[in-house]
Order: C-alpha cells, then structure tokens, then sequence
C-alpha cells in the first residue's frame, strides 16, 4: 500500500485488503468525480464507471446505496419498490455522516455504517469495472464478481 495516498483512499485500501482484495487504489490528477470524467481518466467506457449513490429512506431515514453502471439513471421509483420505502436522494451532509466520504467519492464499501446495498445488472457484463476510492481523484479496479463480494448488495435492476 502506498504511503502517498490521501486519508480517504488509504482507508479505502486498507478495507480492499481486509477484503483479502488484491486491487490498487490510485490517485490520478485529473477528476474522477462524475462518470464521464472517471472513464476518460482510467480509459474505459463510462458503464463501466461504477456510481455509488447515496439515497435516503423517507420513513426510516436509512442510507441506501445504489451501486450504478456509469451509464444509467437510478429509477427512484424502482428503488422505492426495492428498498420497501420511498427513496429520495441524500443531501451532501447526510451522504458524509452516513458513509464518512463526501460525494464525488464515495467507495462501494468501507463505509461508517453497513448500508442497503442495491447493485445494477447491467455491471455484470464487463470483465472489469471501476470505482471510486475515497476522494474525487482516487479510484480502483475490479470485477463485478469482487463488487457483489464486498458490498453483499443485491444485484437488480436499478433503471
């Protein structure tokens, strides 16, 4: 693990290797905040950018999380009929006490508490994907199979 990475993608490693996940967090220069900026940055296509959305219950108040190909909407209501409960997305304050990252770098996994995890088909498809590591320029690569393995998410339709 490199000493050179920022808090938030060392904590990310450290979770991928207790994981017994043999996948490198980098930092990069340029943005990996939105899909198409991740995916210009690593050189791949934006569905294989892995989104990870924060949503929050309206009756329970729990955090969900939505683990999303680059290319797709998360159909809210959908998301409703899954998680049992109207989801609306989470405000930046919410998203940061609820998994410890600020948006734009919110990880699958290693987060402040266990969320409802929900993971769209349509990343199973690819041979690898890519996620954010913590922070708007840190990422890593993995498969899909890795992906259901550290979030236990449910894998579904999202759209």
């Amino acid at each position: 693990m490199s000493s050179d990475l920022s808090a938030s993608a060392r904590r990310v490693q450290e979770t991928l290797q207790k994981h017994g996940l043999d996948c490198q967090v980098v930092e990069l220069p340029n943005s990996t905040r939105t899909a198409p900026e991740a995916a210009a940055a690593v050189g791949c296509h934006v569905a294989q950018i892995v989104k990870s959305l924060v949503f929050r219950g309206r009756h329970t108040d729990r955090p969900i999380l939505v683990v999303a190909s680059g290319a797709n909407r998360v159909n809210e209501r959908r998301l409703g009929e899954l998680a049992g409960e109207p989801a609306e997305k989470a405000s930046a304050d919410f998203v940061r006490e609820r998994t410890g990252f600020a948006i734009g770098g919110v990880p699958p996994l290693g987060h402040a508490e266990p969320l409802l995890t929900f993971i769209d088909e349509d990343l199973l498809q690819y041979d690898e994907i890519w996620a954010a590591a913590g922070t708007p320029h840190a990422v890593f690569c993995l498969t899909p199979q890795q992906l259901t393995q550290i979030t236990k998410g449910e894998v579904t339709r999202i759209t």
